[in-house]
């Protein structure tokens, strides 16, 4: 009886670890892909698409050299999307533009950096228009869910960054959201 047992739970393990990793496996590999899709893009071939069933395209270039994050960022912050990458929350403005532009990921993958940022840090955006705009980190925070003010139009030009709270959280998702906010460096947006 617990030789037959031991063999349920090894294979249950192996299982639950191959999801696992597939998670963080697919995220990594959609970057290579979603990159191509940037170069693509920057040789003129318009909103290029990562895979052909893919309904989000890359909209901006994210990096923090000090915490070697390099990242693109895609249109729209829905799950699907999310799963391969950071998102342009639609409705706000587009990444590098002037207004309040909003990105989400996931805090267990691809934002899971989010939690090293310090005030004053540098973080670097190229637009698909291929301008660049710097932005310095002016402070971080944790609101609720319900907190909807991030997505308004703000009175300035501002960099949002979310994601899922806790960082160390069991249970996806949750009541509240870690959201970062940068402003650009001197007049370096693009208007």
């Amino acid at each position: 009886m617990k030789k037959p047992l031991i063999i349920v739970l090894l294979l249950v393990s192996v299982v639950l670890l191959g999801k696992s990793g597939w998670i963080y496996a697919k995220a990594e590999l959609a970057q290579f892909l979603i990159a191509d899709a940037w170069a693509q893009q920057h040789g003129g071939a318009g909103h290029s698409r990562p895979w052909p069933w893919a309904d989000t395209w890359p909209v901006a270039r994210l990096q923090v050299p000090e915490l070697g994050v390099d990242q693109f960022v895609l249109e729209g912050a829905s799950g699907r999307v999310l799963a391969f990458g950071p998102g342009h929350v639609s409705g706000t403005v587009f990444p590098g533009k002037a207004g309040n532009s909003v990105i989400s990921g996931h805090r267990d993958t691809h934002f899971r950096w989010l939690k090293d940022l310090q005030s004053g840090d540098r973080i670097l955006l190229e637009g698909f228009d291929g301008k660049r705009v710097t932005y310095r980190v002016r402070s971080a925070r944790v609101v609720s869910e319900k907190d909807t003010w991030i997505l308004g139009d703000q009175q300035e030009t501002l960099l949002h960054l979310v994601t899922c709270y806790p960082f160390d959280a069991v249970m996806p998702g949750g009541a509240q959201r870690y959201v970062v906010t940068a402003t650009p460096e001197s007049s370096s947006v693009a208007f």
